[in-house]
């Protein structure tokens, strides 16, 4: 059996993304609930960008749409 390696995942453009400008009031990332396999977190707390873990991330476009101001995006290797 060969293990096929991960081709796309979701990546944050930390020049872009600002957890304030979406929520002033909570600072949590609306692409962050929308991510249904909770591999988007903002794991230094609100107002922080989220981070991605990026060996878990199914692909999926959920953070990608859900995201106001475009700062994710889906990295694809070759």
């Amino acid at each position: 059996m060969q293990l096929q390696s991960k081709k796309s995942f979701a990546m944050v453009d930390y020049a872009k993304c600002n957890p304030k400008q979406c929520d002033p009031e909570t600072g949590k990332c609306p692409a962050v609930k929308a991510c249904t396999h909770k591999v988007l977190t903002q794991i230094d707390g609100a107002f922080e960008p989220p981070v991605v873990f990026q060996d878990m991330c199914m692909g999926c476009w959920d953070c990608i749409e859900a995201c106001p101001l475009e700062a994710i995006e889906m990295k694809h290797l070759t």
